[in-house]
């Protein structure tokens, strides 16, 4: 089971993004899902997360960021609005699955994509 990211790039401020993970492989079932990002020199942070229950966002992306959710095809995305330079990280995709088969638990990241937004 692996996670596959897409949609990075370089962006001026004001523009838009959006950022796609898929999970692949013996997958029963998906449970919450997340981004989270990395700007150089700090530590990685949570930018969303959704589950059943809903979404939560941190404070610094909300009413710019909505992430949603694709369950038939274990995919979460993040729509990124109205991007400043202080955007600039490496995002990671986290989701957590269920295993088909051995019904275990697993978490799974991405590999990270670069999302740079010029001033």
């Amino acid at each position: 089971v692996q996670l596959v990211e897409s949609g990075g790039g370089l962006v001026q401020a004001g523009g838009s993004l959006r950022l796609s993970c898929g999970a692949s492989g013996s997958i029963f079932s998906t449970n919450a899902m997340g981004w989270y990002r990395q700007a150089p020199g700090s530590q990685r942070e949570l930018v969303a997360t959704i589950t059943s229950g809903g979404t939560n966002y941190a404070d610094s992306v909300k009413g710019r960021f909505t992430i949603s959710r694709d369950n038939a095809k274990n995919t979460v995305y993040l729509q990124m609005t109205n991007l400043k330079p202080e955007d600039t990280a490496v995002y990671y995709c986290n989701i957590n699955v269920v295993v088909a088969g051995t019904y275990t638990y697993r978490e799974l990241w991405g590999q990270g994509i670069l999302v740079t937004v010029s001033s």
